[in-house]
C-alpha cells in the first residue's frame, strides 16, 4: 500500500475523509414511525383520560347524569310532540269531505257515486255509508235509539266519506266546491277547524322544544367547560412542565378532548336509557286511558335512529366543550 492510501485511511478513521456513501443517509423518521407515533400518543390520551375518570367514579357519573337529563328533556318533548300527531291521525284522514246525498238517492246510485268519486285525481280514498248504517252508528253514539225508532221513517241521508290526498285549504275548498255540485249530492262538508289548531299547537311545541334545546345545549357547554376547568386547574403543574420540556399546544388539548368525549358518550347512553325508560313507565298509564275511549292507541319507544342521533349529539357537545375549555384557558397555562 502506497503512503497515499495510508494517510487517506487515516484520514477517515478519524472523520476529516467522509466516505462515499451509495445511498442518501435519510434525515429524521419515516411515514410509518411518525404514524405510529401519533396513535400510540392518542391511544395513551385515551387510556389516562378513561383512568382518570374511573378514579373518581361518583363525580364521573353524576356529571354524566346531569347531561343527560339535559339532553333527554328535548329529546323527550319531541317524541311526545310526535306520538300526538300520530294520535291526530294523518291529515289526509283528518280533513275528510263527507257527502251527504239526497234523501231519496237509492243504495245502488250511492255506491256509483262512491267509485265516481274514488276515482279522481285529488282523491286518495272513498266510503259508502248507507242510511241504514247511519242510523245505526247515530243510535250507538247518541243514546237515544228508543227515540228514533218512534220516527216513521229514517230521517238520515246516505253519505259518501272521501278521503283527499293533499291537505292544502285552498285545494280542499276547490275540491269540496266540485263534490257538492255532482249530482245527487246535497251537501258538502269539510271541517279543517279542528286540524288547524292541531297544526298551530304542533307548531307551538315544535318552537318551544327549539328554543329548550338552544337553552340547555348552552348550559351543557357551560357544564362540560366547568368540569374540564377544574381537571385542568388539578393538572396545572404537570402542564407547566409538558410546555416547559416544548410540548404542543395539541399535545395538552388532547387528554382534554378525550376527556369530554368520554362524558359526552356517558351521557348519551344514560339519556337514551332515561327516555327508554320514561316512554315505557308512562306507557302504561297511556294505554289504560285509551282503553276507556276504546282505542288501542300506544306510546312509541325511542327509536334507534334517534338514539343514535342523540349519542353522536352528546359526544359533539363533550368534544367542543372540552375544546371551548381548554382554548379559553390554554393561553394561562404557559409555565411560569
Amino acid at each position: 500500500m502506497s503512503d497515499s492510501q495510508r494517510n487517506l485511511k487515516a484520514a477517515e478513521r478519524v472523520g476529516a475523509v467522509q466516505p462515499k456513501a451509495d445511498k442518501p443517509i435519510k434525515e429524521g423518521p419515516d411515514f410509518t414511525t411518525l404514524l405510529h407515533a401519533w396513535l400510540e400518543s392518542h391511544r395513551a390520551s385515551l387510556v389516562d383520560s378513561l383512568h382518570r375518570l374511573v378514579k373518581q367514579p361518583i363525580g364521573s357519573f353524576f356529571t354524566c347524569l346531569v347531561m343527560a337529563v339535559a339532553l333527554s328533556l328535548p329529546m323527550g318533548l319531541s317524541l311526545l310532540l310526535d306520538n300526538v300527531e300520530r294520535l291526530g291521525g294523518s291529515w289526509q284522514r283528518a280533513a275528510q269531505i263527507s257527502l251527504y246525498l239526497q234523501i231519496d238517492t237509492s243504495e245502488a246510485a250511492g255506491q256509483q257515486l262512491r267509485d265516481e268519486v274514488a276515482g279522481m285525481a285529488d282523491v286518495a280514498s272513498a266510503e259508502w255509508i248507507s242510511r241504514e248504517q247511519a242510523l245505526a252508528e247515530f243510535e250507538q253514539q247518541s243514546g237515544i235509539g228508543e227515540a228514533l225508532r218512534e220516527l216513521p221513517d229514517n230521517p238520515l241521508p246516505g253519505v259518501v266519506v272521501v278521503t283527499p290526498r293533499e291537505v292544502d285549504r285552498p285545494t280542499l275548498e276547490a275540491l269540496r266546491q266540485n263534490l257538492s255540485e255532482m249530482p245527487g249530492v246535497q251537501q258538502a262538508q269539510l271541517d279543517l277547524q279542528w286540524v288547524e289548531r292541531l297544526s298551530a299547537i304542533l307548531n307551538l311545541g315544535d318552537r318551544f322544544v327549539f328554543g329548550l334545546t338552544l337553552l340547555l345545549v348552552l348550559a351543557l357547554l357551560l357544564v362540560i367547560g366547568n368540569t374540564i376547568r377544574l381537571h385542568i386547574e388539578n393538572r396545572r403543574s404537570e402542564i407547566e412542565v409538558i410546555k416547559l420540556v416544548g410540548g404542543t399546544d395539541g399535545y395538552v388539548r388532547r387528554p382534554f378532548l378525550y376527556m369530554g368525549t368520554l362524558y359526552g358518550v356517558g351521557a348519551g347512553l344514560l339519556a337514551w336509557g332515561l327516555l327508554a325508560f320514561g316512554l315505557d313507565w308512562l306507557n302504561g298509564a297511556v294505554v289504560r286511558l285509551a282503553g276507556l275511549y276504546g282505542s288501542d292507541f300506544t306510546l312509541l319507544g325511542v327509536p334507534t335512529a334517534d338514539g343514535l342521533s342523540l349519542l353522536l349529539g352528546a359526544v359533539l357537545l363533550g368534544y367542543i366543550g372540552a375544546w371551548l375549555a381548554v382554548a379559553r384557558h390554554l393561553s394561562e397555562l404557559a409555565p411560569r
